[in-house]
């Protein structure tokens, strides 16, 4: 039962890839690519599906698995199958350059690396069963368990009598591992340490893949290397923790933005659909954990303020503001269909929080709000500790991973840089919005401030490492090389 739970899933997530996939990015090299999406799609929609489950009061949930899998499947056929369809054009990739015995020393490295941590991740999760840390057990292993057990009155694992379970929180994770303990008929441990560990690994093979295809395997295995040489990555993909699959989501979103850039820059016809998988990863993020509403209100925020900026009612008559015209004219979907797909969350969390979740405790007291927001010295200690995490996040032993990049741009990068495309100045507004947003939290913060950046800053961190790694190596200004596009 449990192995058809888990077929179920991942086919389910890689239909949804499919049918948002175009032709120009249908081909065996991307396999690992859709693969490592899906993973995520399937697992969000697991989620989805026993939370409605349980609020429409419907069981049998392998009958409704299979139910949607085939909905899924038949709506691909007969949109045509285009996930068979085949493109042998060309694109240059601009990459890292490295001689071949250096580019043996790096891949080297990079399977070591991912073997290190692949152990570690295994010994932590066998040594914490119930998760590593007060969150795993209290907040989302909780939450799921309710779920599970809680019957007709799963509601009750959401009141206001167990506020430090932070009611109000997203259920993706919880959802998830709720499913499969009802397929299962118990409650087992190796479900939530599974999940974790396959968010873990699929953000490594998400960045890998990605990057492979936009910068080429040299910037796929060091962007992959300095993510599994993070320490702090590895520990908390294996606590149990919504962090890890947050990150996951983020870069999901991020990196079909940019795959969506670059098939319009190979193509005449632009392909939506990956737009359509943007604005669902970007709902599962919000739907993982309240930091993902944030950070889907960024990406809206930073495509209209890119759009804006490009954007001129009435240009001269000449072939450059023509062109112009004519790409915002075709951007113009982009918001629609980011947000069309992301809608049905907004909804579906917007009623959780109304209709079921305890309100959260942020802003219930009015006057104590307005008087930290005229603090000038909470403002002064928050960028303190920003800028010390900056040094000392992700647990490095000896040299922090965000020093070694920066020596690494100085040593690789041309003395001049190219300007960077909108996607990657949509991009950097989106990371820049929502490290914003954490510090606007940490202003109003009920908690106590040195208590709550001590605790979670580095976490916050964690969940816009693998978007700052990808858009590290996006941005790089570097010698561009001929690169088949299979």
């Amino acid at each position: 039962m449990l192995a058809l739970a888990v077929i179920s899933c991942l086919a389910s997530g890689y239909v949804i890839v499919a049918l948002g996939w175009p032709r120009s990015l249908s081909a065996s090299s991307d396999l690992l690519l859709r693969l490592s999406l899906s993973v995520g799609f399937g697992l969000g929609t697991f989620s989805v599906i026993f939370f409605l489950s349980r609020v429409l009061g419907v069981g049998h949930l392998i009958a409704i698995d299979a139910s949607i899998l085939t909905l899924l499947v038949t709506t691909f056929f007969l949109r045509g199958g285009q996930d068979h369809a085949r493109d042998t054009s060309t694109y240059s990739v601009e990459g890292v350059q490295l001689p071949r015995w250096l580019h043996r020393v790096v891949t080297a490295s990079f399977v070591i690396a991912l073997c290190a941590a692949l152990y570690s991740a295994v010994l932590r999760a066998i040594a914490h069963p119930h998760g590593e840390g007060w969150d795993a057990f209290a907040i989302w292993n909780l939450h799921a368990r309710f779920l599970f057990r809680g019957g007709e009155h799963w509601r009750d694992g959401f009141s206001a009598l167990i506020p430090w379970s932070h009611p109000d929180y997203p259920l993706l994770l919880p959802s998830a591992v709720a499913h499969f303990w009802s397929i299962l008929r118990h409650e087992d441990t190796a479900v939530p340490a599974g999940i974790g560990l396959t968010f873990t690994l699929s953000t490594v093979a998400l960045l890998f893949s990605s990057l492979d295809k936009l910068r080429g395997r040299i910037s796929a295995l060091l962007g992959s290397l300095a993510l599994l040489s993070t320490p702090f990555f590895i520990e908390q993909g294996s606590s149990q923790y919504a962090d890890v699959p947050l990150a996951f989501f983020f870069l999901a979103s991020m990196a079909l933005v940019h795959l969506y850039d670059r098939c319009s820059d190979m193509s005449a016809r632009r392909p939506r659909g990956l737009l359509v998988l943007a604005g669902l990863a970007a709902g599962f993020a919000a739907w993982t954990k309240n930091e993902g509403m944030l950070f889907l209100f960024a990406s809206l925020a930073a495509q209209v303020l890119i759009f804006a900026g490009r954007w001129n009612p009435r240009p001269a008559p000449n072939e450059a503001s023509v062109r112009t015209a004519r790409d915002n004219a075709e951007d113009r979907p982009i918001l629609a269909g980011f947000l069309i797909a992301a809608a049905p969350f907004l909804l579906l969390i917007a009623w959780f929080k109304h209709s079921i979740a305890f309100s959260s405790e942020l802003f219930s007291n009015q006057t104590m709000l307005r008087d930290k927001i005229l603090d000038p010295a909470r403002y002064s200690a928050i960028l303190k500790w920003f800028g010390k995490d900056f040094f000392r996040f992700g647990d490095w032993w000896l040299i922090p991973g965000t020093l070694l990049l920066l020596a690494f741009y100085f040593a690789i990068a041309r003395k001049r840089s190219p300007r960077p495309k909108p996607a990657i100045h949509a991009s950097v507004w989106t990371l820049a919005l929502t490290l914003a947003g954490y510090f606007a939290i940490y202003v109003i913060t009920p908690y106590d401030l040195y208590w709550h950046l001590r605790f979670s800053l580095n976490r916050l961190f964690l969940q816009l490492w693998p978007c700052a790694i990808f858009l590290f190596f996006l941005a790089l200004p570097l010698r561009a090389h001929k690169n088949v596009s299979n």
